[in-house]
């Protein structure tokens, strides 16, 4: 596959990020720049990554992109991609013919997310505790949504490189009485319990329901939406998300030390941006520090809540501008997935 050359206005490359839920889209018009023309599609509604991108190119007009990166929600590990929490399945070769695309590239969601950091300003992010964060050093990015995603950024001599994974998949980071109380009523229902069966929106609803069970009360089955709608004035829906919050403090106090975030630790997806005051008054710093004989370490390290729109979309342009034909004298970042 060729290096992708470089975006204008008359042959823009696309981007996207791809989760279990939303397709967004976007056009970048010029190296180095945001994307525009951002629309979300339902993923539900089309059958496959080229059906969703032919859509979005019809609804804004565009149809000659030269170049696309998108971030989805799963690994990355060969031609074929299939999403985690989507009926996606789709082949990245077959994908870029039928766009007409000289260079297609499709990347972990949250390596996409993590390239993004660099290039997001002030306004773009808000601190949840800690020092301000350190430029140059190693930084960690995770988040809730449909799943739990994780990704690191490492600084080289010529750029950073993301670093992939799929660390929402290991064991719930349980501690308290209450949230262990809650693992074993769901592990009692479904088997092992993972951090994703928590601390995503689907666990969110699994959190309430445990709970409930541990309090011998009775609660209707509600969505998170719900639940963060009814958290002002509901003890068990407050409950279950102050829960939440503290089990994503001791899951981000892991990967900050699993990955030597020293730059930050940095929070994304779709359902913090929604409760931030209850994020702020809740223990989630307090369990992010609490690590016992790191803890002196953990205080060092700031975590802060992304709440720019669409970040994902900015990381997969960043991948892009990585992959460009370097200039004479110039390095460009080594490339991974």
């Amino acid at each position: 596959m060729s290096r992708p050359q470089p975006p204008s206005a008359g042959r823009p490359w696309l981007v996207g990020d791809i989760g279990g839920t939303n397709a967004r889209f976007g056009l970048v018009a010029g190296p180095g720049t945001r994307p525009v023309a951002v629309r979300r599609l339902e993923g539900a509604e089309h059958a496959d990554l080229g059906a969703a991108a032919v859509a979005y190119l019809e609804q804004v007009g565009a149809s000659d992109p030269g170049a696309a990166c998108v971030a989805v929600a799963g690994p990355i590990d060969s031609d074929r991609v299939r999403l985690t929490n989507s009926h996606w399945d789709f082949s990245v070769t077959a994908t870029r013919e039928r766009l007409g695309l000289d260079h297609l590239e499709v990347v972990n969601d949250f390596a996409a997310l993590a390239l993004s950091l660099p290039r997001l300003g002030e306004d773009d992010l808000l601190p949840l505790g800690g020092p301000t964060p350190v430029p140059g050093r190693p930084m960690a990015v995770l988040g809730p949504g449909t799943g739990l995603g994780v990704a690191g950024l490492v600084p080289t001599g010529a750029g950073w490189v993301p670093v992939a994974g799929e660390g929402g998949h290991v064991d719930a980071p349980a501690v308290e009485e209450r949230e262990l109380d809650a693992v074993r009523v769901l592990r009692a229902r479904q088997g092992p319990v993972t951090a994703e069966c928590l601390l995503c929106g689907p666990g969110l609803s699994r959190l309430h329901s445990a709970l409930a069970e541990v309090r011998g009360e009775a609660a209707a089955s509600l969505s998170a939406a719900e639940i963060c709608a009814a958290a002002s004035g509901d003890r068990l829906c407050a409950e279950a998300l102050d829960v939440f919050c503290c089990l994503l403090g001791g899951f981000a106090g892991n990967v900050a030390l699993t990955l030597g975030a020293t730059g930050g630790v940095f929070l994304g997806g779709g359902i913090l941006p929604r409760i931030i005051p209850i994020v702020q008054s809740s223990g989630f710093r307090r369990r992010f520090e609490d690590k016992h004989r790191m803890a002196d370490y953990l205080e060092g390290i700031a975590t802060t809540l992304i709440v720019a729109r669409d970040p994902a979309l900015l990381g997969a342009a960043a991948r892009l501008d990585q992959r460009l034909e370097p200039v004479q004298g110039e390095a460009h970042e080594p490339a991974q997935q």
